[in-house]
């Protein structure tokens, strides 16, 4: 039984939180409420699902903002990292010297400092990984405090507060506020820390590789001397990280031609096997075998989640039993390689994935789960990386393995201009000259009504965008009926 944080002496507090309608801002109302706070808010627009939780959590919020949703005065405003100068309300919260902070800070003060932080950061993964680890500690009966970026369906919720001395938390490289442009993982305090991979992205916030790796490097240098940084080996950037740490490093590898040199703790996978039902393989640190693995998930990239899953677990002496019941029992993430259907024979499954290694491990695990069903791949490029030239090449390559590729229009085309956008027609004009059938489509509607007709049995179509693509997965599984 995990032993208790200490105890907190605050009286509760008014906290009012602009940009309530945001999927982190809504999971942290509802932390703040568990724990027993008055919890206000304000947004543009708040939407199902999240007004629905919202509402059931009995958390009163405005639709709008200005400078009345500030009466009576909160003790503290939080503002959301969607909100910049210019807003009504934050003009008033500056105006009128309201006590404001950022979310980020708020989760460290609130939740995290003084209890025993699981932060999983690197670039991919980090959602299914944090999941993972919140339901493997569970199940092990550690009974953690969790936030994720993404609802975790063994648990139902993105978030939730218990009495365990462990908090496990999804730590993301994006800005924290408007005043406070640092990522919000600088605020986590991590104490076991998971770095999967770090490779550029966010190219809106970071101006290069070098700022994006800077902010891997602070993260890991907050680790203390007697906490754990655990890394995965395939990153070369991580490696070169990693060998700065304070706290001592235990590596995870899958596929690496290049293993970690001896004398360093490496977990690794043996005997593995991929089918339909998910993944098999003996876990090992070192020479040392852990013991058998048995998980729903697929793909290489999954079983070095499950492997750092594992490491973060040992760290903490979770019982190996109730891990391994967890891994068992994984139900996954919402979007994230989630099946939304499957009609006449043809799967159609959504996902998050937009960096181009992202989509290239998520088409190579679909490949490795179906092994010998046709592979259609649909992906919006959605994301200020996915639309942006200089990652044009890494995304055709990308898609190599899948059967058939649609690319949908940019999500702003009128962002960019002809030298800084991905050009589509180029992207197909290579890809069909590769010997692969591809086709650049405008939008949702216009892929459904030409791609359902042919679809066929035993076909499995792969959505990846880090939207809402037009509700094109229901949109197809209604055309296949």
């Amino acid at each position: 039984m995990a032993a208790k944080p200490r105890a907190r002496k605050r009286l509760p507090r008014h906290y009012h939180l602009i940009g309530i309608g945001g999927t982190a801002m809504a999971s942290l109302a509802g932390l703040l409420k568990a724990a027993g706070h008055k919890v206000t808010g304000s947004d543009e627009n708040v939407y199902p699902p999240m007004s629905t939780g919202l509402d059931e959590m009995g958390i009163s919020y405005s639709q709008g903002y200005g400078p009345e949703n500030l009466v009576p005065r909160p003790d503290i405003v939080v503002v959301g990292n969607a909100i910049s100068r210019g807003n009504t309300e934050l003009e008033a919260v500056l105006n009128d010297k309201h006590h404001y902070t950022s979310a980020a800070a708020t989760i460290k003060e609130e939740f995290i400092r003084g209890r025993h932080s699981l932060a999983v950061a690197g670039t991919h993964g980090k959602t299914t990984t944090t999941s993972l680890l919140a339901w493997a500690l569970e199940a092990a009966g550690l009974n953690p405090s969790f936030l994720i970026g993404g609802v975790a369906e063994n648990f139902g919720t993105s978030f939730r507060l218990t009495d365990s001395k462990y908090f496990v938390i999804e730590a993301d490289e994006y800005d924290t506020a408007y005043f406070d442009k640092g990522p919000k993982m600088w605020h986590y305090l991590p104490d076991t820390a998971i770095v999967n991979n770090i490779e550029f992205d966010h190219a809106d916030i970071y101006r290069d590789e070098e700022a994006y790796k800077f902010a891997f490097a602070r993260f890991v240098n907050l680790i203390p001397e007697n906490g754990v940084l655990i890394a995965g080996w395939e990153s070369p950037i991580m490696r070169e990280l990693a060998s700065k740490s304070f706290a001592p490093v235990e590596w995870f590898t899958y596929g690496s031609e290049e293993a970690p040199p001896a004398g360093v703790h490496n977990w690794h996978a043996r005997d593995v096997k991929f089918t339909e039902a998910g993944t098999t393989f003996r876990a090992f640190r070192s020479d040392e075998e852990w013991g058998a693995v048995d998980t729903p998930l697929a793909g290489a990239f999954n079983v070095r989640n499950v492997l750092a899953v594992i490491a973060a677990a040992e760290s903490v002496g979770a019982d190996r039993d109730g891990v391994r019941e967890g891994l068992r029992t994984f139900l996954s993430v919402k979007r994230r390689m989630e099946v939304r259907g499957e009609v006449r024979g043809v799967a159609v499954i959504d996902d998050f994935a937009h960096h181009p290694t992202a989509v290239r491990e998520t088409i190579n695990a679909i490949r490795q789960k179906y092994a010998g069903r046709r592979i259609v791949a649909v992906f919006e490029p959605r994301s200020y990386t996915a639309q942006r030239r200089e990652f044009q090449g890494e995304y055709v390559n990308a898609f190599e393995s899948a059967d058939e590729i649609i690319l949908a229009g940019l999500f702003h085309p009128e962002r960019y201009e002809a030298g800084t956008a991905i050009d589509p027609a180029e992207m197909v004009r290579q890809w069909k000259g590769g010997g692969k059938p591809a086709q650049h489509l405008p939008d949702a509607d216009a892929i459904v009504k030409e791609l359902g007709p042919r679809l066929k049995e035993r076909d499995v179509v792969l959505v990846m965008s880090n939207g809402g693509f037009g509700g094109i997965h229901q949109k197809l599984l209604d055309a296949l009926s």
